[in-house]
């Protein structure tokens, strides 16, 4: 039997233990979004490498020979068209980077950054994935 003074206490109980699990279910869901999200970034720098690499000086046949930074920028923007609306496409940034050269045997980096914003904990500022890709240039 009940005290009169325990009434209640269940309901209690029950949204803190709801709670607890909401945010977990949030925690995870956020986790597995980074995760994805990482593992874009790092496939667009290669993508934007591999593209860098074919475009070299010596590159005739193609479109955008002797690639630019803002040429490879735009065409990882253009891959990533899965991106959260809103912080996406349009703060992805990429730049590639040549040494001293753009001929054959040159080295090319480039580097993806996106803003990373989570959706289960409000107040948290994203935060910015950065991955870099180097390749030799084949053409």
């Amino acid at each position: 039997m009940r005290k009169h003074g325990e009434r209640g206490s269940s309901m209690v109980e029950m949204v803190i233990a709801a709670g607890a699990l909401l945010a977990l279910i949030l925690g995870v869901v956020d986790f597995g979004r980074v995760m994805y999200t990482y593992g874009y970034v790092a496939q667009l720098a290669r993508e934007g490498a591999r593209w860098a690499i074919v475009r070299g000086s010596g590159c005739t046949l193609l479109d955008h020979c002797g690639a630019a930074s803002s040429d490879v920028n735009t065409y990882v923007q253009s891959l990533a068209e899965g991106m959260t609306p809103g912080t996406g496409i349009n703060a992805l940034t990429a730049s590639a980077s040549w040494p001293t050269c753009k001929t054959t045997g040159c080295t090319v980096a480039v580097t993806v950054t996106y803003p990373f914003k989570f959706i289960g904990v409000p107040g948290i500022p994203p935060i910015s994935m950065s991955s870099t890709s180097q390749m030799v240039i084949s053409q």
